[in-house]
């Protein structure tokens, strides 16, 4: 259970104490060569000495729990950083850069700062995971558009995308983002420039097992790809069919769904604007607490812990002026 008194949340040195706990639980790790013999590492103490300061005998390097990781080199308490990544962890929806700034009593920029530090702590490597389902499992795979496109697709023959009578944005004005998840298992989600057959495809093999049960809706993006896995499903939402079953076994792509639901939410609800540069940061945001839900038996205290765990081997720094695309 959250408890706001926790001396986590407002002592800095037991939040340095909590991160330790976490980083390392059977002692100090050196960061800079991986030593990891006690005999060989000091702590150091005196006046003079920052709290929490170890060093290597290996390698003669000095360290603190928060080297190596997006919290390195930051003048933020740490007991403000544990507490930030406690509510974007529990918050299912997201937590705004403003609430942060107000709750944590830091300036709107440091919140901003902040949240997308814990945004790259969140982001997992899908490379090394391996892909999701698998045989005898089921994977949906659905794709949705949010927010306007900074830059209008180009359309075959030179043609430029136009709004609708309406007024507003069309397909082609939009983001797109793809979805696959795996039931009652984890999600993947990912920003794509276009989604065209190809696009589509070198997402799905990337990260989907060929030995799946593939569903998807009645989209011709997925109808040859569909072909190279264990069987290939949809549904026709434009004849209103959004479930049916076959030998007990329910077609549908409601699951995806739900996750665009839940995401959709949270990015015009909470956080209202956010960048097409930033998109893929949101998305690992929402993909983590999707793949640690309260369904798999995973408390918020747990997602908060594995969330600083994910904070080592990460780094998001300032660039320089001089160094941006239009420099």
């Amino acid at each position: 259970m959250f408890d706001l008194t926790n001396e986590i949340y407002t002592n800095a040195e037991k939040a340095r104490e909590h991160l330790e706990a976490i980083h390392w639980p059977n002692g100090p790790i050196c960061p800079h060569c991986g030593n990891s013999d006690q005999t060989a590492i000091t702590k150091l103490a005196g006046k003079s000495t920052r709290p929490g300061v170890y060093k290597c005998n290996a390698c003669r390097g000095p360290f603190t729990v928060t080297v190596g990781t997006v919290f390195e080199r930051s003048k933020i308490g740490l007991n403000k950083w544990v507490l930030a990544t406690h509510l974007m962890a529990a918050s299912k929806k997201g937590m705004s850069a403003h609430q942060l700034h107000r709750m944590l009593g830091v300036t709107y920029k440091t919140a901003w700062f902040m949240a997308h530090r814990i945004r790259e702590a969140m982001k997992e490597d899908v490379k090394s995971s391996g892909p999701i389902g698998g045989e005898g499992k089921t994977v949906e795979a659905d794709e949705t558009y949010i927010g306007k496109r900074e830059t209008p697709a180009q359309l075959s023959r030179g043609r430029i995308a136009t709004p609708t009578k309406s007024g507003k944005a069309g397909g082609a004005h939009k983001r797109v983002v793809i979805g696959l998840v795996e039931r009652g298992g984890k999600v993947r989600t990912f920003h794509i420039n276009h989604a065209t057959k190809d696009s589509v495809r070198d997402v799905l093999v990337r990260n989907v097992s060929r030995d799946t049960n593939l569903i998807t809706d009645e989209s011709r993006l997925y109808t040859e790809t569909g072909k190279e896995y264990a069987s290939h499903k949809t549904t026709k939402h434009s004849r209103k069919e959004y479930v049916r079953y076959e030998d007990g076994f329910a077609i549908h792509s409601n699951t995806i769904e739900g996750v665009f639901s839940v995401f959709k939410r949270g990015m015009i609800g909470v956080y209202q604007h956010c960048g097409e540069a930033h998109l893929h940061r949101y998305l690992a945001e929402f993909d983590f607490r999707y793949n640690r839900r309260t369904a798999l038996k995973i408390s918020d205290a747990e997602r908060a812990e594995q969330l600083i765990a994910g904070a080592r081997g990460k780094r998001l720094t300032y660039r320089r002026a001089d160094e941006g695309a239009d420099a």
